[in-house]
């Protein structure tokens, strides 16, 4: 089954019980249980709910995995696959990822007695070299956020079992649909759905999927003691949002190699990060793994002063925290994504006071261009 087909067909649509074309939002609390000694339907939706089942099944498929699990934002998908782990574990993580990535590692798991080195991920031996007799877990985000940093999945995926070492991934910026982590080995593939994959800025929800029976049931014990659960409306909305993933993805993804191609030849860009682009560090590695550079661009204008006129001169995008929208969405990350981290540690990680994130929407890629040109004429 091909993908577009996939995103319509590769999971159950519509209804078991009503036939009606989509799952219905089940906006319960509790189920009434016919029979106390052999109840199997849902009982209770912090445990499960058949609206969030259904969008377990789609997740599943685009995933081409057995297990899902939904959760109410990426951070509390990423947390999930965390806490799993006991004082005295070690994890070894790239260092260039996601700020709420970053403050959990350095804030908050310390304090449960779980530590976390940092690695540059962009040389997979790096992770070879930090694992400890306590090593249990690698932790990769390719293309990093925001400097778009390529890792070697499938070299970092060696070396972890060879070590008897847990793969976690945050697949986010390319999607199931452009890199098939799971398919390549990693354990668990991380998604912030509130991005790409409901693609209408209008859900926050996380995805985590696995071929591990055993990862499966200890993460679903985690989402249910700590009840970081998607509601029944949000899963609704992003099962409706999947049905036109293939196609956004597509068109955003076209759009964002003819945006990148033209910043990466304008004379007041610093430097353009953007996988699908030759000249990108990492990039015959990065097509290896992926079908393409994706949908995120990050560019350098030099300074904050830059950034401020260009973001007043531009007219079409967004300007704002978050990305995959099917609209274009800018961000600033020194003060949105990476805001909590802090600024020596920015610094290290690349990302600068005249650094952007463009989240490539599904807008005419001649619009597009013509907004930018535009508004690069005023820096």
């Amino acid at each position: 089954m091909k993908i577009n087909t996939k995103v319509l067909h590769g999971y159950e649509i519509t209804d078991k019980t009503t036939g009606s074309s989509s799952v219905p939002i089940y906006q319960a609390s509790t189920f009434h249980q016919h029979d106390l000694d052999s109840h199997s339907g849902p009982i209770y939706s912090r445990f499960s709910n058949p609206s969030r089942s259904g969008l377990c099944e789609a997740i599943c498929a685009i995933e081409e995995a057995q297990y899902a699990e939904i959760f109410a934002s990426g951070m509390a998908a990423i947390s999930a696959s965390l806490l799993q782990f006991k004082q005295g574990d070690h994890i070894v993580a790239c260092r260039n990822i996601y700020g709420g990535t970053f403050q959990l590692m350095t804030e908050m798991l310390p304090a449960y007695g779980i530590e976390v080195s940092f690695v540059d991920a962009t040389d997979p031996h790096n992770y070879l070299a930090a694992i400890k007799e306590n090593t249990k877990a690698f932790y990769v985000e390719t293309p990093s956020n925001p400097t778009l940093q390529i890792t070697d999945l499938q070299g970092v995926i060696s070396i972890a079992k060879k070590h008897n070492v847990l793969t976690i991934c945050d697949n986010t910026f390319m999607t199931p649909l452009l890199s098939n982590v799971i398919a390549l080995g990693v354990d668990i593939s991380i998604n912030s759905a509130t991005k790409f994959i409901n693609g209408h800025s209008d859900v926050v929800l996380g995805t985590l999927a696995t071929n591990s029976a055993s990862l499966a049931a200890k993460i679903h014990k985690i989402a249910v003691v700590l009840g970081g659960i998607a509601a029944p409306f949000d899963c609704w909305l992003t099962m409706r949002g999947l049905k036109s993933m293939a196609m956004r993805v597509k068109q955003a993804s076209d759009n964002a190699r003819q945006i990148a191609e033209f910043l990466a030849c304008h004379p007041k860009v610093k430097q353009v990060f953007y996988p699908g682009l030759a000249g990108h560090a990492g990039h015959k590695i990065h097509m290896a793994q992926s079908k393409n550079g994706g949908m995120i661009i990050s560019f350098d204008l030099g300074s904050y002063q830059n950034v401020t006129k260009f973001l007043q001169a531009l007219k079409i995008p967004l300007v704002a925290v978050s990305l995959g929208g099917i609209e274009s969405i800018i961000s600033y990350p020194a003060k949105m994504s990476h805001a909590c981290v802090s600024p020596k540690e920015r610094l290290e990680q690349g990302v600068t006071e005249g650094l952007l994130r463009y989240s490539v929407g599904c807008e005419d890629a001649e619009d597009l261009i013509e907004d930018l040109k535009a508004a690069l004429t005023v820096i």
